[in-house]
C-alpha cells in the first residue's frame, strides 16, 4: 500500500473523513474543496443528528457519482483519546475494504490529540493505517473477486514535505510489526526453530543487523540446559539467535524473546484444542528479531542485542520430564514440575547469556502465561521489573505506543514460591495456579543478575480481538514496545 502526503486534491479522488460532528467536518479544508452542490448533498444525507461513530456514512457526490466519500463518526470529542487514536485510524483502512474503495485522500484534521507533536501523531496514524491492511492469507485459496485492497493513501497536508519523513517512519515501524504478525501466524510445521533462524539472518541481512546463529554443538558447549532440556522431545535441533546493532562504545540494552516455534505442552500435555494457537509461543522471539531490524532502518541511536532461544517443546522418548533437573548456563539448576512451563526454561538460560554483555538494561518478551490473560484479559500486556522506576516508564512506553503494559509485582516475597526441593528453583510456583503470571516473572528474575530488568507477558495481546480492526491471528504485540525502549531508554 502506497502512503503519501499531497497538498494538491485531485477532483476525482475519493475523500473519507474523520469526524465528531457536522460542524467539524464543515470546517474541515478538504470538505470545503468539494463543490458546493457536493457539500450540500453530504449535509443533507447526514441530517441534523450527530456522526454515528458505529456506522460509516458512503456518500456518492452528484457531481461525479463515481466519486465516493466516506465519513466516519468519532464520537464524543470529550472523550477523545489516544487508544481511540489508534482505533480510528485503522478504521479507514476497514471501511475503504468493506466499500471496496481502493484509493483516497484522508483528512487528519479532527483527529489530532492533546500532548502529541505532528511528527508523532502521522507517524502513529501511518502505522496503524500498515498494521490494518495486513492479513495472513498465504495458505488460503484466492478468491474470485480477488482480496480486497486499499492500494493507496494520500493524507492531505497544506505542507507535505514536513510529514514525509513522518510517513516513512510510520511505515516501517508498522512493516515490522506486520513482519513479526507473518513469522507468528506461520504454522508450527513450517516456521521451525531452523526456518527462524534464517528468517533472522534473511531479515537482518536486508537491515544491516549482524546475526548470529548457534546450532546444537554450540549450544551444549555453553552450558544451555534449560533450551537443551525442553528441545530434547523433538526431532527439531535448537537454535540461539544473536542479533546486534549500533555503537559497541556503551553498554547495550538486551531483548531477549522466547522462541518455542510449537508447544505442546510435552509430556504434560496440552488439553485438547489448547494448542491451536501454540505457532504463535514464538512471538517474543519474533519481535526482538523485527523490532532490531526496524531499529537498524531508523537509525535508532543505541547500542542493541537480541537473543532469542528456540526450540520445539514436544512430547517423545526423549523428551524431558516432570521431576528432571537441568543445569543452566548461569550454574544455577531448574526442577521440572511441569514441561508446559517450558518458555521459562529457555529464557533462563538466554538472560544468563545477556550478563555477559554487562548490559544497561535487559527486556524479555514471551508469551509466558495464561495466568496474565486470567489477569488483564486481552487490552494489556503485563509487565514486571526488578526496579520500580522501570514499571512507571513500561506503562509510559507502552500507553504510547499502544503495546500497552500493565504493572503486577515481582517482589522478593514471592522468590519463597519458586524454590526447588531437588533444584535450585521450580519452574511451577507452588501455589500454582495461583498468580501464575507473577512466580514465572520471579522465576526469570533468578537468572537476570543485578541487571535493570523488564519482562513484558505478550500472552494477553498475542492474538487480536473483535472491535480492533486487525486482522484475526497475531497482532505482533512488543515489537512497537521495543523499538520505543531503544529510542527513550536512558
Amino acid at each position: 500500500m502506497e502512503i503519501k502526503a499531497i497538498k494538491n486534491i485531485s477532483p476525482n479522488a475519493n475523500l473519507i473523513f474523520n469526524s465528531f460532528d457536522l460542524n467539524g467536518l464543515k470546517s474541515d479544508p478538504l470538505f470545503k474543496s468539494l463543490k458546493n452542490e457536493d457539500r450540500n448533498y453530504i449535509e443533507r444525507v447526514i441530517g441534523k443528528d450527530e456522526l454515528n461513530p458505529k456506522k460509516a456514512k458512503l456518500v456518492h457526490l452528484p457531481s461525479n457519482p463515481k466519486r465516493v466519500v466516506i465519513i466516519i463518526g468519532l464520537g464524543a470529542k470529550k472523550d477523545w483519546t489516544r487508544k481511540k487514536l489508534f482505533l480510528a485510524s485503522r478504521r479507514i483502512i476497514a471501511e475503504l475494504k468493506a466499500n471496496k474503495v481502493e484509493s483516497a485522500i484522508a483528512s487528519l484534521e479532527d483527529l489530532t490529540v492533546r500532548g502529541i507533536d505532528a511528527g508523532d501523531f502521522v507517524a502513529l496514524i501511518v502505522q496503524n493505517l500498515v498494521m490494518a491492511d495486513y492479513s495472513f492469507v498465504t495458505h488460503k485459496a484466492k478468491p474470485k473477486t480477488g482480496w480486497p485492497v486499499v492500494r493507496k493513501i494520500e493524507i492531505y497536508s497544506k505542507a507535505p514535505e514536513r510529514i514525509s519523513k513522518y510517513i516513512a517512519e510510520g511505515k516501517t515501524i508498522g512493516e515490522a510489526v506486520n513482519s513479526c504478525r507473518e513469522l507468528a501466524n506461520t504454522p508450527g510445521g513450517i516456521m521451525t526453530p531452523e526456518k527462524l533462524a534464517n528468517a533472522a539472518k534473511r531479515i537482518g541481512k536486508a537491515a544491516r543487523v549482524k546475526v548470529k546463529v548457534l546450532d546444537k554443538t554450540a549450544i551444549k558447549k555453553l552450558g544451555m540446559g534449560g533450551l537443551l532440556g525442553v528441545s530434547s522431545g523433538s526431532a527439531e535441533k535448537p537454535k540461539f539467535i544473536i542479533l546486534e546493532y549500533g555503537p559497541l562504545d556503551k553498554p547495550p540494552i538486551v531483548f531477549v524473546g522466547k522462541g518455542i516455534t510449537f508447544d505442546s505442552g510435552g509430556i504434560d500435555i496440552k488439553r485438547s484444542g489448547g494448542a491451536i494457537d501454540m505457532k504463535m509461543d514464538m512471538s517474543g522471539g519474533a519481535a526482538v528479531i523485527t523490532a532490531i531490524a526496524a531499529i537498524s532502518r531508523l537509525k535508532i541511536k543505541a547500542h542493541v542485542v537480541g537473543l532469542v532461544p528456540v526450540a520445539e517443546n514436544m512430547p517423545s522418548g526423549s523428551s524431558y520430564r516432570p521431576g528432571d533437573i537441568l543445569k543452566t548456563i548461569t550454574g544455577k539448576t531448574i526442577e521440572v514440575a511441569n514441561t508446559d512451563a517450558e518458555g521459562r526454561v529457555i529464557l533462563a538460560d538466554a538472560l544468563g547469556y545477556a550478563q555477559r554483555y554487562k548490559p544497561a538494561l535487559v527486556v524479555d518478551v514471551a508469551t509466558l502465561t495464561g495466568a496474565a490473560m486470567i489477569a488483564l484479559g486481552s487490552r494489556t500486556n503485563a509487565v514486571f521489573s526488578n526496579k520500580e522506576k522501570l514499571l512507571e516508564f513500561s506503562k509510559e512506553v507502552g500507553d504510547k505506543t499502544g503495546d500497552y503494559a500493565w504493572p503486577l509485582p515481582a517482589w522478593d516475597e514471592y522468590d519463597e514460591e519458586i524454590e526447588g526441593t531437588t533444584g535450585d528453583f521450580v519452574n511451577s510456583g507452588k501455589l500454582y495456579p495461583d498468580g501464575g503470571a507473577i512466580t514465572g516473572a520471579v522465576f526469570l528474575k533468578q537468572f537476570v543478575g543485578n541487571y535493570p530488568w523488564i519482562h513484558l507477558d505478550i500472552a494477553p495481546m498475542m492474538t487480536s480481538i473483535e472491535g480492533q480492526y486487525l486482522a484475526k491471528g497475531a497482532t505482533g504485540t512488543g515489537v512497537r514496545f521495543l523499538i520505543e525502549i531503544a529510542r527513550s531508554f536512558k
